[in-house]
């Protein structure tokens, strides 16, 4: 690429694979070497209302975390909510969003402009915004962030590559699974790097980047919090199923860490169990108030225990289709990102493929 482009677009093959991790951990490596950065997200993608007015969640806990000022963000150029779908499907929007990205991007001025794209390559095409769109309009080089489940993600880059073309600037690897990364390294990689493809970074997975809050899961079970609600910080990393006699219950349970136990609120045998091992969330189903000796022996421990009104089977599903499925919304997680970043990501040869200058030298 040359020398004047600043863009720096950062992609994925499908939802959820990381980008805001990316940027989030690319940024404070960019910022640590003196190398001014600006951050936007042109299609608004989580969003949420704040005393009459749209916001955009990512956009405002990047800010936040990179302390970047005012004229260095762009709040999204528009919102991807039912309403702006309607009026542009209906005939009523029929902007040039491609001459508005232009316009949009204008005021933002620094070493190099972290632009957000969409879940998808193709997410934002009624728009004339999908990520091939937007790097053409806006001559950025893009990085991919695809998560790994197998050996077939070729495949998925290699269609990226013929969509993107020399806009690709290479990919990272996200979620790779322990028993997996040899041979991401010494198959896929050397593979995707002959089809000219530079792989920047292979993260492997982390449980801790995987988890959800107990908060996250209280909104997504619309869950009553019976105890504990100052502890909805704390962060659930497997799930649970308490069904069973509390014999086998507990040889079962003692080998979670850092659980969600989701068991019948009339099964106060298996309840006591589960705050007696690494239980971060009970979760009782069933409608059945929990006896008082449970809630007390909870607030003694510090754990969160929730009601819903919904059945086992919906509680299990929503909570694990939660996992590694949620956005990058807590500290701990931000901090857990940056230092993976640090280890597994190739900041320097990115530093060269953009032809940036760091002005700060390496200690």
């Amino acid at each position: 690429m040359s020398k004047s482009a600043k863009y720096l677009l950062i992609g994925s093959t499908e939802a959820y694979s990381g980008k805001s991790a990316t940027i989030l951990g690319i940024a404070d490596q960019l910022q640590a070497k003196g190398i001014t950065i600006a951050y936007c997200k042109p299609l608004g993608t989580f969003l949420s209302s704040n005393q009459g007015s749209t916001i955009e969640e990512d956009v405002q806990f990047i800010t936040e975390i990179l302390k970047l000022p005012e004229n260095m963000v762009r709040s999204p150029l528009l919102f991807m909510d039912a309403q702006t779908i309607e009026k542009r499907l209906g005939g009523q929007d029929s902007t040039d969003y491609r001459q508005s990205l232009q316009d949009y991007l204008q005021p933002l001025s620094s070493d190099v402009i972290l632009v957000e794209g969409a879940g998808t390559l193709s997410a934002g095409t009624l728009f004339n915004l999908s990520l091939p769109k937007v790097a053409q309009t806006i001559d950025a080089a893009v990085l991919l962030v695809a998560r790994f489940h197998s050996v077939l993600l070729a495949d998925a880059l290699l269609f990226a590559k013929q969509r993107l073309g020399e806009s690709l600037l290479g990919v990272l690897i996200n979620d790779i699974p322990q028993n997996k990364l040899s041979r991401v390294k010494t198959t896929l990689k050397p593979f995707l790097e002959r089809q000219g493809i530079p792989v920047l970074g292979m993260m492997p997975r982390n449980n801790l980047l995987r988890s959800v809050s107990v908060r996250e899961l209280v909104r997504q079970l619309q869950a009553n919090v019976l105890c504990c609600p100052d502890r909805l910080d704390l962060m659930v990393e497997n799930l649970t199923i308490g069904a069973m006699n509390v014999n086998a219950a507990l040889k079962y349970l003692r080998k979670g860490v850092n659980m969600a136990v989701v068991t019948g609120g009339d099964r106060p045998d298996l309840q006591m169990a589960a705050l007696e091992t690494s239980t971060h969330c009970l979760i009782l189903t069933g409608q059945v108030q929990p006896q008082s000796v449970i809630l007390r022996r909870a607030e003694e421990f510090e754990i969160p225990v929730l009601s819903v009104d919904l059945d086992t089977l919906t509680t299990v599903e929503i909570i694990d289709n939660s996992f590694g499925q949620v956005h990058l919304h807590e500290a701990i997680k931000v901090e857990c990102m940056q230092q993976m970043m640090n280890e597994y990501f190739d900041i320097e040869q990115l530093i060269k493929l953009l032809e940036l200058k760091p002005y700060k030298p390496d200690l």
